[in-house]
């Protein structure tokens, strides 16, 4: 089954952790600046004022000031995260008064009823999945009819060459601009590289979202190394 497994899971969960400080700056470099850029192509046109939407992964809650700044706070949001120290930092990046609540826990078992939200956005997070199967299931159960997944995340290539050369990038390059900008510590990067290789192909990928959703739009960036899926039930 695809999905990190609980080994490979507790690993990054634990370099996760230890890299929050650093967190934000080394993301925003090792994509070029481009992961604020997709994030907004996901969720532009694709949430709308007055919805509940549930930020899965959400770290300190990127994808959720996005949403705030689109739709000018007019959206009730919950910050969904395995790890409570990434939440304690959402004070920091989104402004207090705002409709947010702060949820942890994990993909595969979510702690909300069926058809409970609008739109469920996990942005570069459903690819550290313990079980992807599992996880897709949960996120098409708390959605509500006709509602919305957007999955923003690193794209695997079909085409061998192209995916050979995200690999080599994930593993030697993105680790030199990753220690440039933030020394040492930032190293702790590479752990990208370990879930890229258990990251299903695109078309695979697909696959897994159609044996849920009733439509999936698969959009492809960067020769397909960065993707923006919407899913809807």
């Amino acid at each position: 089954m695809s999905g990190l497994g609980l080994r490979h899971w507790q690993e990054v969960i634990e370099v996760l952790r230890t890299i929050i400080p650093i967190y934000d700056r080394v993301n925003k470099t090792i994509s070029f600046g481009k992961d604020i850029r997709f994030r907004q192509y996901g969720i532009c046109g694709h949430v709308f004022p007055g919805e509940l939407i549930l930020d899965a992964g959400s770290g300190y809650g990127n994808m959720s000031k996005e949403v705030l700044k689109e739709l000018k706070g007019e959206v009730s949001l919950i910050l969904y995260d395995p790890i409570p120290d990434m939440l304690n930092n959402v004070k920091m990046f989104i402004r207090p008064n705002l409709p947010v609540c702060l949820q942890s826990g994990i993909f595969e078992f979510m702690p909300f009823r069926d058809n409970t939200f609008d739109v469920v956005m996990c942005g570069y997070s459903l690819r550290d999945a313990i079980k992807l199967k599992q996880a897709v299931a949960e996120i098409h159960r708390v959605l509500k009819q006709n509602g919305r997944a957007i999955i923003v995340d690193i794209g695997k290539p079909d085409n061998a060459i192209i995916r050979l050369g995200v690999s080599f990038y994930l593993k030697y390059i993105l680790g030199i601009f990753a220690f440039v900008v933030s020394g040492k510590p930032a190293l702790k990067f590479g752990t990208i590289y370990g879930t890229y290789l258990k990251w299903p192909k695109n078309s695979d990928l697909q696959k897994i979202l159609t044996t849920e959703f009733s439509k999936v739009e698969f959009i492809k960036y960067m020769m397909g190394s960065a993707i923006i899926v919407i899913g809807y039930k």
